[in-house]
């Protein structure tokens, strides 16, 4: 619809190393796990634990630097411009109320999974890795499709890239030490192709995101990555 879209590239750039790095911290746990033999399983959690902390202290710092003084970019400034429709009180009182909604239904969610893999006979894994995410971030899709849609490349991508980092160096690495309260460590290790596809989505999008620049044919070329990625799940045994 818009042509060729422009956005901050120097930001892009950011979020674009900022991404590549997620997937390095995912990829040194388990490259240190499959690689060595006999391992300590005791040393992969350590490093776990270690690799956590440095994807929140990194993730922290990019909230710091992305508020600092003049890093808002110009095109967030215009937006930001706009005469609220909500007060703070009413806003706050929605997002209580969307944050339990989203918990109760994360609850049936979780408890028609099975049910689900039953009657469509996919495993589990396709579920969790596909649906489930599709699913649940539907309103963030919804949000930077209308985004862009409208021009306003700036929201969408900090809604796109942005929910990505929140996973891959906030909530991730936060799930590490929730485990720890209940006995069961969790590490931070995936198998090969969780790899290529973390690093090869990572990639991609970042090639896509450093010219500052988007148009449809890039759009149709990180869903084709999405669709191969997902259907190589799908037949993963």
């Amino acid at each position: 619809r818009n042509g060729v879209q422009a956005f901050d590239r120097e930001h892009a750039g950011m979020n674009a190393t900022m991404v590549i790095l997620a997937v390095v911290a995912l990829i040194v746990p388990s490259v240190f796990s499959h690689t060595i033999d006999l391992v300590d399983h005791h040393g992969v959690e350590a490093l776990s634990i270690g690799v956590a902390i440095a994807m929140l202290v990194l993730y922290a710092l990019s909230l710091v630097y992305a508020f600092l003084p003049g890093r808002v970019p110009s095109q967030a400034h215009e937006h930001a411009a706009d005469k609220a429709r909500w007060s703070v009180r009413r806003s706050l009182l929605w997002l209580v109320f969307a944050t339990v909604l989203v918990a109760w239904l994360s609850e049936i969610l979780v408890g028609v999974a099975e049910p689900v893999v039953e009657a469509w006979g996919i495993s589990e894994f396709f579920l969790g890795i596909v649906i489930i995410p599709l699913v649940g971030n539907v309103a963030e899709h919804l949000v930077a499709v209308q985004a862009a849609w409208k021009n306003q490349m700036e929201l969408g991508m900090a809604v796109a890239v942005g929910s990505s980092l929140q996973i891959a160096l906030f909530v991730a690495p936060l799930l590490v030490f929730i485990s720890l309260l209940f006995g069961n460590p969790l590490t931070l290790v995936f198998n090969e192709f969780e790899l290529v596809a973390l690093a090869g989505a990572a990639v991609v999008a970042g090639i896509v995101a450093l010219d500052g620049r988007s148009n449809w044919l890039e759009g149709a070329q990180l869903l084709a990555v999405y669709v191969i990625t997902a259907l190589a799940f799908y037949f993963l045994p």
